[in-house]
C-alpha cells in the first residue's frame, strides 16, 4: 500500500502526497487506509509539527474511486459497511490529528477529495483548482460528504453545492471562506511551505493544544467553549520555578 501515498519529512514539516496520478488520486481502499495511518502516525510523532497534504499529477483528488462496482447483496453487506467505516475514519482523522494540516490543492478536488481539501485546517488553492460534489450527477447519494459539508459550510451553501453539482472556482471558495489562499499553480507549494514554516516556528505543544482547543470549540456553544478554554488555560499555565 505504501506506493499510493508518499511521505517526506522536511524538518518538522511532513508532506503527504496522494500518489495515484493515473486515477487523478481517486481514493481507493489502499489510499484511504494509508492516509488514515499516516495522519495517525503524524499525530503521535513529536518530530512532526505540521502536515501538508497534496496530490501527485494533474489533480489533488477526484474523490472516491468508483471504478470497482460494489453491489448491495446480503453477502456483500459486511464489506460495504467496512468500506463506509474506512471513509468515515479518514474524515475524522483530519480533525483528530493534533498537528495542523495544510491542503495544497490543484486541479480537481471532488467529492471525498473536496472533503479532504475543506476538512484540512488550512487550504491553499491553485488557480487550476476545481471543487465539487458530483455524486448526484454520477447517480450516487451524497452521504459522508454531506455531513461534513453542512458542518463546514452551513446549510444554504452546502445544499446548493451538494445538489446543483456545479464545480466551484477557487475565487468563489475563497469568498465563502472555504480556502485561505489562491495562488498561481507554480506558487502552490511555496505558499503551503511558507504557511507550514510559520506554524512550525511556534512552540509545538502550544500550537498543538491550540488545534485541540479549536476542534473542541467547534462542537460547543459559546458558553461551553469559554468554560473549556478556562480549563485549558489553567492546564497550559507555567508553574513557577
Amino acid at each position: 500500500m505504501d506506493d499510493v501515498l508518499l511521505t517526506e519529512d522536511r524538518g518538522p514539516i511532513r508532506v503527504l502526497t496522494l500518489n495515484r496520478p493515473t486515477k487523478l488520486n481517486a481514493l481507493n481502499h489502499d489510499l484511504v487506509v494509508s492516509l488514515t495511518q499516516a495522519l495517525n502516525a503524524a499525530h503521535h510523532d513529536d518530530s512532526c509539527t505540521v502536515v501538508i497534504l497534496r496530490g501527485n499529477g494533474r489533480a489533488f483528488s477526484a474523490g472516491a474511486d468508483t471504478s470497482t462496482p460494489r453491489p448491495l447483496t446480503a453477502e456483500n453487506r459486511p464489506n460495504l459497511i467496512k468500506h463506509g467505516e474506512h471513509g468515515i475514519t479518514l474524515t475524522k482523522a483530519l480533525g483528530r490529528c493534533e498537528k495542523p494540516i495544510i491542503a495544497a490543492v490543484h486541479g480537481y478536488a471532488l467529492g471525498a477529495g473536496a472533503g479532504l481539501a475543506f476538512g484540512s485546517d488550512l487550504t491553499v488553492a491553485a488557480e487550476s483548482a476545481r471543487f465539487g460534489y458530483p455524486e448526484l450527477k454520477a447517480g450516487l447519494t451524497a452521504t459522508t460528504v454531506t455531513a461534513q459539508a453542512v458542518h463546514l459550510m452551513g446549510r444554504k451553501v452546502a445544499f446548493e453545492f451538494l445538489t446543483m453539482c456545479d464545480n466551484m472556482l477557487p475565487a468563489r471558495a475563497y469568498e465563502l471562506g472555504l480556502v485561505n489562499r489562491v495562488v498561481p499553480d507554480d506558487k502552490l507549494m511555496d505558499e503551503a511551505m511558507a504557511m507550514a514554516e510559520k506554524l512550525a516556528s511556534w512552540q509545538p505543544e502550544y500550537l498543538w493544544q491550540t488545534k485541540r482547543t479549536f476542534i473542541r470549540a467547534t462542537n460547543m456553544t459559546m458558553e461551553q467553549g469559554l468554560d473549556m478554554a478556562r480549563d485549558v488555560s489553567v492546564m497550559m499555565g507555567k508553574f513557577p520555578k
